[in-house]
């Protein structure tokens, strides 16, 4: 980061690696991934676990790069591409785990598609919630909505009966939710 510019989102090896952990030990049928990037989180989910992956971009460069990546391993996928807010209420079924990890001003607007869509059990994964330490601390002016906006979605995860959820300083923040009914 550097003078509040946002660099280009990705998956760190920590989380990435805590996500195949927890897909393994829940094991998981399904996965769904919220932004998926150019797929390398859902590929290696997919390789490793071999459970259905389920993901969503909205930019048709990461999309066309996510599609080519995981069209390299074998297993069941489906990508979306476009808007979450709109693919969301689309979908079907339970997930296993889901990896929030799209646009952080829409956690808060996700978070019920999410909870619709989690098996009990199941867990969420939520991004870049610390964001450089904004979120619990002072954030540039230019960022401070977004920040809120992220404050706000945590207000939301730690106050639902529904959840359980511990924080990790990996990358730029991750809460980890288990849904518990």
């Amino acid at each position: 980061m550097d003078g509040g510019v946002l660099r280009d989102p990705s998956c760190c090896m920590e989380t990435r690696a805590m996500l195949i952990s927890a897909a393994k030990t829940l094991g998981i049928s399904r996965y769904l991934e919220i932004g998926a990037g150019e797929g390398e989180t859902a590929a290696a989910i997919l390789k490793e676990t071999g459970a259905e992956v389920v993901a969503i971009e909205l930019d048709p460069v990461r999309a066309t790069h996510a599609r080519e990546r995981l069209s390299k391993t074998n297993g069941t996928w489906t990508l979306h591409e476009g808007d979450a807010g709109e693919i969301l209420p689309m979908l079907g079924g339970k997930f296993g785990l889901i990896f929030l990890d799209g646009p952080k001003a829409q956690y808060r607007k996700y978070f019920a598609d999410c909870k619709r869509l989690l098996e009990r059990g199941g867990m969420l994964f939520s991004d870049d919630v610390l964001l450089y330490g904004w979120v619990r601390g002072e954030p540039p002016k230019k960022r401070r909505m977004l920040v809120e906006h992220i404050r706000e979605y945590l207000r939301m995860l730690e106050a639902d009966p529904d959840f359980t959820t511990e924080y990790f300083e990996y990358g730029e923040g991750l809460a980890v939710s288990t849904k518990l009914r």
